[in-house]
């Protein structure tokens, strides 16, 4: 959870491991992997993006890297191989393929990815932290802050975690990362879908138990031909 002071999630019981493939919204693909390794190959390139990094972040790499990777063989075999590179803020996009929106997130044991045809696509996956402090509440919630603040830490951790997945999920798929200030963007609780600007976000509630949120927006389209002022 950029931003927070939290600590990693532990890991999963065997009884709490859960994959899920699903079209979230129409041509919006998402792939999650919630306590147990994700399923997908790597490229050459994928092993040496990973071999600069500390040991746990190369691990955290390759596995959202192999989350990906399935979801492209699975749904746009013809990129399942493209090189994945990033803009200066962290955004991921496939080489040669920008009509390919791609996100990745993970979050302890979960590891989750969401690409599309035709949109530009951010992804967020987060386990509830142990506290939520009434300040963070503050924060991120704004309106909401109060009603959170009233309910049972773990219920007040688990909403919160959902409302920060949607602030994230947006800021990704504008391309901004944190410096989009994700916290400023009013989420409604406990809402499964909404809108942000020329964004649409929603949340996969009922569908994992992991609090998980996309946000989507068509990208331009490169044959259309810019009017004359």
């Amino acid at each position: 959870m950029n931003g927070t002071a939290v600590r990693p999630a532990p890991p999963r019981a065997a009884g709490h491991r859960r994959r899920l493939f699903a079209e979230a919204a129409p041509g919006v693909w998402v792939a999650l992997a919630d306590g147990c390794p994700p399923r997908g190959h790597l490229t050459e390139r994928d092993l040496a993006d990973a071999a600069a990094l500390p040991p746990h972040r190369a691990a955290e790499r390759l596995a959202a890297r192999r989350a990906l990777r399935g979801l492209l063989a699975a749904r746009f075999p013809e990129a399942r191989d493209a090189e994945v590179v990033y803009s200066a803020h962290g955004r991921p996009a496939l080489a040669g393929r920008p009509e390919i929106g791609i996100s990745v997130s993970h979050d302890g044991d979960a590891v989750a990815a969401c690409a599309s045809f035709g949109h530009a696509v951010g992804l967020d996956v987060q386990h509830p932290p142990p506290t939520v402090a009434d300040a963070l509440l503050r924060r991120c919630a704004h309106r909401r802050a109060d009603a959170l603040t009233r309910l049972p830490q773990r219920l007040r951790a688990r909403e919160f975690a959902w409302l920060w997945t949607v602030q994230e999920a947006c800021v990704k798929a504008a391309g901004t990362g944190l410096a989009g200030r994700p916290w400023a963007i009013d989420v409604p609780l406990p809402a499964a879908r909404g809108t942000w600007g020329p964004y649409r976000w929603i949340s996969l509630r009922g569908r994992t138990t992991v609090p998980l949120s996309i946000a989507y927006t068509p990208l331009p389209d490169p044959t259309r031909v810019p009017e004359t002022p």
